[in-house]
């Protein structure tokens, strides 16, 4: 846009600066040059190289000069870089040419010639008089005056001294002077109209205006798009207000800043949409994960009431306190889960060594499991790159349910292989058991999940714990997945890299 309007100024200003150039002239020399075609006698006299009379017939010229030349009127033009003017002879089919160099030098020189042949003929014997002075300034757009002291022509830089020609001119960058000496002596200076610039006010204030009109129009479609854009943003906004969770902002090809808060608007009604969904799902699971442990409760209270013996009020009561924990774990896990789904805890990265943690999981779930066999194996080289950035209490919480999960169906094996190196950590957990459907992989980690045959309530569990493993990893930047294990059980996969880069 920045180009396109550059590239139309340029074009304004120098059809601008054309148009300037040429009324310039026109103005300056038009007048006189009528002048002389109406005063034949004057013509004759003059003996001036730059005038000639040519034929209308061989000149090139549009129909708008031929027009202007029918009325009367100078026109002109440049050819072969000269200036040149035309002006039609009155009843004849002649123009006359006057021709100069490109700084119009042989157009001050006829003015010259002409003005010293008006002042001669009405000079006579007296000094001329003040009315005709005026009238050759009205006639002709210039300022004549007499001078007085000729010793100012000393300091003059003068193209050429007043010789015999009786004319001399003076350019320079800001003014154009001529002086002309009259038949009585006198000399008389002439001052014309400031040589044509191509920069002037009028140019730079075009210039202004263009540009402030063209940024106008630029910040109006800018504010347009924008208030569009928004507009768009606001309308989705009142949709999920009302409850339609699935709006989303048009995602548009631009990466302005709109377009940026609508990716991130988007985001944002993704996350709520899942909060909602997850907040509803949870809400239909714990309502259901409560009940059994509340009616086992239940009925033990009301088991006491008929306990014959002492005995059989311990066993009670034992039960009970047994129902209470599993509550308090469930309820503990539910919250667990619930702070990870609701944007996240707040984690501080720290580096620690992987190894030592997975060793102790495996220990700690060894003492658990004692007819267990669960071992650890590394890669080649992960030694070298042993320590993480992590959250250490959440890894170790995340490979300790996916081993404990593990403990639970497999039949005598459970190997924990981790493969470290300089960006990415990868630990695998690996069982010996009947494994998972393919077509189930996916959904063992949505919350509250059991499958059934071999992934039973009986095997203990809320079908919180794979959700929870995901959600770890989704805040360190990682994945949680499964697959096939080597040994025909299951195989989950935590990987997350090794560095956090957090803002």
């Amino acid at each position: 846009m920045l180009v396109a309007l550059s590239l139309f100024s340029l074009l304004v200003v120098k059809l601008t600066n054309q148009v300037r150039y040429e009324h310039y002239w026109s103005d300056l020399i038009g007048p006189p040059l009528v002048y002389l075609s109406q005063n034949p006698s004057m013509m004759a006299a003059s003996n001036l190289d730059s005038l000639s009379l040519v034929s209308s017939n061989q000149m090139a010229l549009g129909s708008a000069m031929l027009t202007r030349l029918s009325a009367g009127q100078a026109v002109f033009g440049e050819q072969q870089s000269r200036l040149k003017a035309w002006v039609a002879v009155q009843d004849n089919d002649l123009l006359l040419q006057l021709d100069s160099r490109s700084d119009g030098e042989e157009f001050y020189h006829f003015y010259l010639f002409l003005l010293g042949e008006i002042l001669d003929s009405n000079l006579g014997a007296e000094a001329l008089e003040e009315s005709e002075f005026d009238r050759v300034q009205d006639k002709f757009d210039i300022t004549l005056s007499k001078l007085d002291d000729e010793s100012l022509l000393d300091n003059a830089v003068i193209l050429d001294p007043l010789d015999d020609s009786h004319r001399s001119l003076m350019l320079s960058k800001g003014s154009v002077t001529g002086f002309l000496r009259s038949s009585d002596g006198s000399v008389y200076q002439i001052s014309f109209p400031a040589p044509y610039s191509s920069f002037s006010w009028f140019v730079a204030l075009l210039l202004l205006a263009l540009g402030v009109s063209a940024l106008a129009m630029v910040v109006y479609l800018m504010l347009q798009g924008l208030d569009r854009q928004l507009r768009n943003v606001e309308t989705v906004a009142s949709r999920i207000a009302r409850g339609e969770l699935d709006a989303r902002v048009k995602r548009a090809a631009n990466s302005d800043a709109v377009g940026r808060l609508g990716l991130a608007f988007n985001s944002m009604a993704d996350h709520i949409q899942r909060l909602m969904y997850i907040q509803k799902e949870m809400i239909h699971a714990v309502s259901h994960e409560l009940r059994t442990p509340v009616a086992r409760i239940r009925f033990g209270v009301q088991m006491i009431e008929d306990c014959p013996d002492q005995k059989s009020l311990q066993k009670q009561i034992t039960g009970i306190d047994g129902d209470i924990q599993e509550l308090d774990e469930l309820i503990d896990e539910i919250l667990t889960y619930a702070r990870l789904e609701q944007g996240g805890p707040i984690l501080a990265f720290h580096d620690a060594n992987i190894m030592d943690i997975v060793e102790q999981v495996v220990s700690e779930q060894s003492s658990v499991k004692p007819d267990m066999k669960i071992v650890s194996e590394y890669k080649k080289g992960s030694d070298l790159w042993k320590d993480s950035e992590v959250e250490a209490r959440y890894i170790h919480r995340s490979i300790q349910n996916l081993v404990g999960n593990a403990t639970r169906y497999a039949n005598s094996t459970v190997k924990v292989i981790c493969s470290f190196d300089q960006d990415t950590f990868r630990v695998d957990v690996e069982d010996d058991g009947p494994g998972i459907p393919e077509e189930d992989w996916e959904s063992v980690f949505t919350p509250f999940a059991r499958l059934d045959d071999s992934r039973t309530r009986s095997s203990g569990g809320y079908g919180l714990g794979l959700s929870i493993v995901r959600r770890i990893l989704y805040w360190h930047g990682g994945q949680a997945f499964l697959g096939r294990s080597a040994m025909g059980g299951a195989k989950f996969s935590l990987v997350w890299p090794r560095k956090q880069h957090t803002t």
